[in-house]
This record gives C-alpha cells, sequence and structure tokens, in this order.
C-alpha cells in the first residue's frame, strides 16, 4: 500500500486473475480513483478500464490523434454519501436534461429532450452487492457546462465502505514499493 502525493494506493489481485486498483485522498479519505483489469481469453493482462476517477488526470496522452476537448466528457467522481458522474462541456439549460433509473434494466439513464445527448451507464457497486436500483435515490443538477449527477449511497454500501477503510487504515503503508501481505 504505498502513499504517494497525498493518497493511500492500494492493489488488489483476486483468485480469478483480475486486478483493482484503488487510490484514496489522505485527508479526506474519498475514494479518488478506481480501476479495474481482467484476464485476457489467453490468460494475459488486459487493458485497465476505468470505474472512478479520470481516465488521463493529467491530460498526457500517447495518441497522436486525440478527440476533441469540446466533446462531452462522462466520469465517476464519488463522494462519501452518493456515487456522482460528472458530464463536462454540455452546456443546455436544467429543462433540457432527463436523468432516470431503470431498474429492470439496472442502469440510469441520461437523455436531452434536444436529442444532443443519451447516454446508459450501471452502478457496478450496486450490482456487486446485489442491491436494489432506486430511482428515488438519483438527482442531478447542472453548473458551469457540468452535469453533475448523484445516486445516494444505501446504508448497506457505506458500512461497507466503512469497515473497508477501517481495515486500510490498520495497515501499515511505505512511501514506494510493496508491502508484506500474507496471501490467502
Amino acid at each position: 500500500m504505498p502513499l504517494s502525493l497525498g493518497k493511500r494506493k492500494v492493489h488488489y489481485l483476486f483468485e480469478d486473475g483480475n486486478e483493482m486498483a484503488e487510490e484514496y485522498d489522505l485527508k479526506t479519505d474519498e475514494l479518488v480513483l478506481r480501476k479495474w483489469r481482467h484476464k485476457t481469453t489467453f490468460g494475459g493482462h488486459g487493458e485497465w478500464t476505468w470505474e472512478v476517477g479520470e481516465t488521463n488526470p493529467n491530460g498526457l496522452t500517447s495518441d497522436l490523434i486525440k478527440e476533441s476537448s469540446s466533446n462531452p466528457l462522462f466520469m465517476r467522481k464519488d463522494t462519501k454519501t452518493s456515487f456522482q458522474w460528472r458530464v463536462r462541456n454540455i452546456s443546455y439549460p436544467i429543462e433540457v436534461y432527463s436523468v432516470s433509473a431503470e431498474p429492470t434494466e439496472r442502469c440510469c439513464v441520461i437523455r436531452t429532450s434536444n436529442k444532443k445527448y443519451y447516454k446508459k451507464f450501471s452502478i457496478p457497486d450496486l450490482d456487486r452487492c446485489q442491491l436494489p436500483l432506486e430511482s428515488a435515490a438519483l438527482s442531478f443538477t447542472h453548473a458551469n457546462n457540468t452535469l453533475i449527477i448523484s445516486y445516494k449511497k444505501p446504508k448497506e454500501i457505506l458500512t461497507l465502505e466503512q469497515e473497508l477503510l477501517g481495515e486500510l487504515k490498520k495497515l501499515k503503508g511505505t512511501s514506494e514499493g510493496d508491502i508484506d501481505c500474507k496471501t490467502q
């Protein structure tokens, strides 16, 4: 569990070969980044997929061609009490947006009445805990060309996160490198 630049980094390796990496802010204990890497069909390591946080926070890119910086950018950034998604670079008035929960499909949907933006997204944390998707927990607001969608975390998730954070704080961190952990 290396500590660097005010962040606690935790790397998980699961029995099925999948990996998860998380970063927590040391001051606020908030989850800053969560990414997954699944094994490929042939047993190799696949690409990292971001679940929480920005995919390229430093703005660095190795590609010669990149998408326009004015395109809408969808990302997840959680708070202590809610799952939160942001759609940047989307400037329509708030009356244009519609955000709904689709419990049968286990996803949320963002629509605009002018048909300029449409996005379906799931909440993997609810799926992992096998919790229902509730419309009443969903809300949204718009400010500074950013649509902010919030889903109030169920008490089961809040309890689980507190227990995990307690366990992580018990581990002795290092400034660099690996920590001695017992493999189960």
